[in-house]
Order: structure tokens, then C-alpha cells, then sequence
């Protein structure tokens, strides 16, 4: 049975790369469009299958509705991944997450409503949750109270996701994703972490208490995971948390590969990574 054609919003980026990989690799699905306005993507991520006759890269800003409509028509499953990339921006510019992020999924859907893509696949993340400290929620937990711009812009998508599921003919998928990490990686803890210390290799400085833990997971189970819950998935909307099972000591990883580092903690919020709930 054929999976049909794919449209990925954001699709220029680190994760969106690896679901590009992934979908071309596979004879059902019948195309790829990546839509993308590359602030943040790069166009080395989707390079090699410039010649696929199965792909499309758009330049497009997702703001722009009658453009993201001429490029998603024809498509049939979407996968929103565009968001504001630096959360800590959102300590200086509180509204970027909103105009980056919320507004964004509501283009996408309004987009979705007028042409031929019927089902969505969402990018969430773990911040919807809040601090919840050592509790590992699962997907009705509640009640979820962000206490991040980026959390809430995640969790008002997630709103309006099932709110157009239930009132037009869409179905939705929701992934809470963790900590994510692999090749490509463009920003993130892992990302930063790597940058810092070739800045500064004997001495390197981490967010929160210096005790916090978090879960990881590679980007490669991410796309499994999701692409999974979208052949499975019978609901009409539906939640799923996506992370690793495990979660690690933070200064104790990092004194363990990094003998000889001095760690430095400074308090910040930050969010906490999930137990991975999608199973084959």
C-alpha cells in the first residue's frame, strides 16, 4: 500500500533531513517536498536527492499562506517541524515563540484545510509538561503547565492541531520529543556542549543545579518512531511521548567521557525528557 506523498514543513533542517533519507529510501512513499525558507536549514542536508525525480525542495516562508498552499497541493501527509530554533531567544524577544512557532502551525493548518493533505504529524516537545522534576509523565498527564514560551507555543500547536481534527476532515499525530541527537545536529544541548568545548576545552558550563538528569534520543528512532505511529494510528488525534527509555546524570556523563573538565552550573529553567511510549 502506498504511503502517498509527503510534505515536510522545516524540512531543510536536522531532523527533517533524516526523514527525507528515510521516506526516499522506501518504494511506497510517491514523493518528498521539502518546504523551507533556510534560516536555520541547510541545503547540504537534502543535496543528494536533488536528482531523485521523487523530490521537491520550495523556498517558501510558511507565513505566506498562498504560497504554502501552491506547494502543498498534491500532498497528502504533512510533517511540521518549523519553530523557532533558539529557545533562549524568547528571554529577550517573549514573542518569538508565537510568531515563530503557534502561528506558524495555524498557516499550516489553514493550508491543510484548502488543499488535499489530511493528516499531520507534529513536531511537540517535552516542555508542554512543564517542571515536573523526577515525575515521568505520560501522555495524559495533567495538568500540563509550560513554563517556557517555547513549552506553550508547543502545547497551543497541539490545541489547534485537534481542534481542526475535530471540526474538519484531518487527522492528526502528536510527538513529544526529548532531548534529540544525531549527525546533522545544528543546535541543542549535545550541540552546544560539543561547540563549548572547543572553545574553551578545559573548562565547560551547564544550565540548572549541575545534578539535573535528561533522557536522549537518536534522531533515527525519531523518525521510526513517528513513521510508525502513522501506519498504526487509527484515531483521529492522537499524543504520543517520544524519547529514550534511559535517562542520564548529567555531570556524571559528561565527567565519565570528559576526565579532567571542570563543570560549571548555573540555575536555569530547563525541560525534562520523557519515557519513550511508542512500541512495535
Amino acid at each position: 500500500m502506498k504511503l502517498g506523498r509527503f510534505f515536510i514543513v522545516g524540512g531543510a533542517g536536522f531532523i527533517g533531513s533524516h526523514f527525507t533519507d528515510a521516506l526516499l529510501a522506501r518504494d511506497d512513499v510517491s514523493g518528498v517536498t521539502i518546504f523551507d525558507n533556510l534560516t536555520s536549514g541547510r541545503e547540504w542536508h537534502f543535496q543528494p536527492h536533488l536528482k531523485n525525480l521523487r523530490f521537491r525542495f520550495v523556498k517558501g516562508d510558511v507565513k505566506d499562506l498562498d504560497s504554502l498552499k501552491l506547494a502543498m497541493d498534491g500532498s497528502d501527509i504533512v510533517i511540521h517541524l518549523a519553530s523557532n530554533p533558539d529557545i533562549a531567544r524568547a528571554a529577550t524577544e517573549p514573542d518569538i515563540d508565537f510568531r515563530e512557532g503557534t502561528y506558524l502551525t495555524e498557516r499550516v493548518l489553514e493550508a491543510m484545510r484548502l488543499t488535499s493533505a489530511k493528516r499531520i504529524l507534529y513536531a511537540s516537545g517535552s516542555g508542554v509538561y512543564g517542571d515536573l522534576g523526577t515525575v515521568e509523565a505520560g501522555e495524559d498527564y495533567g495538568p500540563m503547565v509550560p513554563i517556557s514560551t517555547y513549552g506553550a507555543s508547543k502545547l497551543a500547536g497541539e490545541m489547534l492541531i485537534s481542534s481542526y481534527c475535530h471540526m474538519f476532515d484531518i487527522s492528526g499525530r502528536v510527538f513529544r520529543f526529548g532531548n534529540v541527537v544525531g549527525p546533522r545536529q545544528t543546535h541543542g544541548v549535545g550541540f552546544d556542549f560539543v561547540r563549548s568545548l572547543r572553545k574553551q576545552p578545559e573548562k565547560l558550563r551547564i544550565l540548572g543545579d549541575g545534578l539535573q538528569s535528561k533522557s536522549y534520543v537518536h534522531v533515527q528512532d525519531v523518525i521510526a518512531a513517528v513513521l510508525l505511529a502513522n501506519e498504526k494510528t487509527v484515531a483521529k488525534f492522537q499524543t504520543y511521548n517520544c524519547s529514550g527509555a534511559h535517562r542520564v546524570l548529567l555531570p556524571t556523563g559528561l565527567r565519565r567521557s570528559s576526565a579532567g573538565f571542570e563543570l560549571q552550573a548555573s540555575r536555569a529553567a530547563g525541560d525534562h525528557a520523557l519515557t519513550n511510549s511508542i512500541t512495535r
